[in-house]
């Protein structure tokens, strides 16, 4: 049978469109942003504490480096940042038409490198994007292409699988990686979320190698063992779930970011907390997150 949880307010954010957390090991903090407004949050579960810069333009990820700094897929391309958002440094020499398409999700990968994809603006797939790396020398490569709406990625611990999800054919692939190089081959589906249920979003790996995946607009988070079988569903009261982190010292909370993008006054006030952060404690631990070697 399925398990069944029940997600408990964790931050009031209210975000418009909080996506991409990460769990700052060295800090103890929880990073995410917001992405159509451009802010870069973090905050210290034990005190309560929060931060936040603006990065100047919309923000689709926001990963950690080796140094203790900041990688960031800003709406057109990549940057480089200190931990508080000083000095910020885009890599030169690459950008996209940000007039069409904008970058979304992103992560560090196992290699040191940063991985981030781009959708259309206007979320139909039209034009399509793609998903690029970014190596720690500055080189941006672009992995391949077709993509609708570019979302949730990650990898296993032994670097020879890679999972990632295009929100518009509403399906979570997996792919074979190379261990030593990460070249990607063997692409096929791994879950397809039906239509009626809503578009897988984002998407994070635990320690037995199961998948938790956000389904937007289903108030859902759900979790997949390697096989593709449905195993638990976390439910929340914000039906627009966005992605999800391990975090906490023992790695054993799992926070799970929402959003409200596009609501009605009266959409709000039926899910006032749709734009806050989520936690629970589902009984098995995640990982500690890549980092870029930059």
């Amino acid at each position: 049978m399925t398990r069944i949880l029940e997600a408990e307010l964790a931050v009031t954010a209210q975000c418009e469109l909080a996506e991409g957390p990460v769990w700052d090991v060295s800090r103890g903090l929880l990073w995410w942003v917001d992405i159509l407004v451009g802010h870069v949050h973090t905050v210290d579960p034990v005190s309560g504490a929060r931060t936040s810069f603006d990065a100047g333009d919309p923000v689709g990820a926001v990963g950690l480096t080796r140094s203790g700094g900041l990688v960031l897929a800003l709406v057109d391309g990549f940057a480089l940042a200190d931990h508080d958002g000083q000095r910020l440094t885009r890599v030169p020499g690459f950008s996209i038409d940000r007039a069409a398409l904008r970058f979304n999700d992103g992560k560090p990968d196992p290699w040191g490198s940063f991985w981030a994809g781009t959708m259309a603006w206007d979320e139909t797939g039209s034009p399509p994007g793609s998903l690029y790396r970014l190596t720690p020398d500055g080189v941006i490569t672009e992995l391949f292409g077709d993509v609708g709406l570019s979302n949730g990625l990650d990898w296993t611990d032994d670097r020879r699988l890679f999972y990632y999800a295009d929100s518009t054919s509403g399906r979570v692939d997996v792919f074979d990686t190379d261990p030593d190089t990460g070249a990607l081959s063997g692409r096929r589906p791994f879950v397809t979320v039906p239509r009626a249920d809503g578009d897988p979003d984002g998407l994070t790996l635990d320690a037995e190698g199961c998948v938790w995946l956000a389904v937007w607009d289903s108030g859902e988070l759900r979790r997949y063992t390697p096989d593709g079988r449905l195993d638990t569903v976390v439910r929340l009261p914000a039906r627009q779930v966005t992605s999800a982190a391990f975090g906490g010292p023992d790695l054993g909370t799992l926070y799970i970011t929402t959003a409200r993008q596009g609501y009605t006054d009266a959409d709000r006030r039926q899910q006032p907390h749709a734009g806050d952060i989520f936690a629970c404690t589902p009984g098995v631990t995640g990982r500690l997150p890549f980092l870029f070697a930059g």
